[in-house]
């Protein structure tokens, strides 16, 4: 099985007659992964929740997470600013890499009834952000705390130009997309 790290490497070949490459530092590649969650309503619940998710996410990325604070108060949320609102791992190098190869063969296939991300995830500047419901599907996290299940979004920062660029660029390293005719329904 190839890995990301060496699909990378082809990718000028394989995309610079769609798009007229002459430089391989011309064709799309990853810059950083951005794994973040939210923890507001859990937090004030019960205050070991960001130790537990804080845990979970070290464990499934490889990398300590930092706390991320409210910048401002928000009455309607009954926010003041400072308080601590979510944790966030932003992965380069060596950890992008194994835990984007992670993500694809191995977590994706232990989603409950996958069939494939929307290619509408793709935002106009070429970044992908997918919303992961359980944590669960990573197998470092232990199955045994089912009731301590928390959600996570996943952004894959590319140096693609565009969405088109992006899309292929995810298509050709082995992002699971929707068939086209699915994606319509």
């Amino acid at each position: 099985m190839e890995s990301v790290k060496q699909k990378d490497k082809k990718v000028f070949e394989a995309l610079k007659e769609v798009y007229g490459y002459k430089n391989p530092a011309e064709a799309p590649r990853l810059e950083k992964i951005v794994v973040a969650t939210g923890t507001g309503k859990k937090l004030k619940n019960d205050k070991k929740i960001n130790e537990f998710i804080s845990d979970r996410l070290a464990k499934m990325t490889g990398q300590k997470p930092s706390v991320r604070k409210a910048k401002q108060s928000n009455a309607g949320f009954k926010l003041r600013e400072g308080e601590e609102i979510g944790l966030a791992v932003t992965l380069r190098g060596h950890e992008m890499y194994s835990f984007i190869d992670k993500f694809i063969h191995i977590a994706t296939p232990r989603t409950k009834d996958f069939r494939g991300y929307k290619r509408t995830a793709i935002d106009d500047m070429g970044n992908l952000t997918l919303g992961i419901k359980e944590h669960s599907i990573f197998p470092e996290t232990g199955n045994e705390e089912i009731r301590d299940v928390f959600s996570f979004a996943i952004t894959f920062v590319t140096t693609a130009t565009s969405k088109k660029e992006a899309e292929d660029y995810f298509d050709f390293i082995g992002i699971p997309f929707k068939k086209k005719a699915e994606a319509t329904k």
